[in-house]
């Protein structure tokens, strides 16, 4: 059998750049991005299908330092439980950039007992190639990967040669999901996430970090969808900051993002938002639990 599988692992701090990444590597928008740390919140499957390989990169929140409140703490438990369940690990660190973060994550690392691919990206940056090797040989002293790889994570040439890589990691079986699928999780809860994905770019300050969205309808009216999402906060100053003055604010990320949602569907959306204070959500592991941090 030469047809190959496997889950691969995106790890690293936050805001380096593993959801481009992964997006990128499957050639689709699936896991939402913004220059904010720790936007992804949730382990997302994001799977790339041919005749010869299944890909199922696991796209995972950032490390990152404490656990303030329930839902810091189910991040870092849902990066760091994944090291042990995949065949192959991506670790991606910023050239040129070392944190108390990326050490945390280098203490996960030394007890992974498959490959580990280690991902020096943002290259793009430098000025010329001769820059990143006095930090390539920082990293070797502190760690030794299965392979180095500097990349640009936007760059087509990159990740089809990081592509190649894997493929000498990847173990030979049959696929572990249908050929058609592009990940795992249902349409609602990428419908979700790139709601919150417009509310993390517009919204300024610490406010993108205690909010969370809510499907409350999701159903097909003939050719159109239609789609009724909850904003919740944690205090009434952030509802209001939410829906702006004069509702611009919530008009503008429902504009937005239905509009990426169309191109997402390939159907006509009607999305209708509204904002609730829900006080101290996002410190209460029963409110999470509902919400879908699971």
């Amino acid at each position: 059998m030469n047809h190959q599988a496997g889950f691969i692992a995106v790890i690293g701090r936050p805001n380096v750049g593993k959801s481009t990444l992964t997006n990128e590597l499957i050639g689709q928008k699936l896991s939402i991005t913004s220059h904010r740390p720790q936007t992804t919140r949730h382990r997302i499957h994001a799977i790339d299908t041919t005749d010869d390989y299944q890909m199922v990169f696991v796209d995972t929140p950032g490390m990152h330092m404490g656990n303030a409140k329930a839902i810091n703490a189910y991040m870092n438990r849902a990066a760091s439980s994944t090291i042990n369940d995949v065949d192959i690990i991506l670790w991606l660190v910023e050239v040129g950039k070392w944190t108390k973060e990326d050490a945390r994550v280098l203490g996960h690392m030394r007890k992974a007992e498959v490959p580990v691919i280690l991902c020096v990206n943002k290259i793009d940056k430098l000025k010329s190639n001769h820059e990143v090797l006095p930090f390539l040989k920082k990293i070797g002293e502190k760690y030794q990967p299965s392979a180095l790889f500097p990349l640009s994570a936007f760059k087509k040439n990159d990740t089809n040669a990081l592509r190649r890589l894997i493929l000498k990691y990847l173990p030979e079986q049959e696929n572990i999901f249908d050929a058609d699928y592009i990940t795992d999780r249902s349409e609602k809860f990428v419908v979700a996430e790139f709601i919150r994905e417009k509310l993390m770019r517009h919204l300024e300050d610490e406010l993108p970090y205690d909010l969370t969205v809510e499907i409350e309808q999701y159903e097909l009216d003939g050719k159109m969808q239609r789609i009724a999402a909850r904003i919740l906060v944690e205090k009434n100053s952030q509802k209001n900051i939410v829906i702006g003055k004069k509702g611009e604010m919530l008009k503008l990320i429902g504009t937005e993002a239905r509009q990426s949602l169309e191109d997402f569907l390939e159907r006509k959306v009607f999305l209708k938002l509204w904002v609730k204070v829900s006080t101290g959500w996002s410190d209460d592991k029963r409110a999470l639990l509902s919400l879908g941090y699971d």
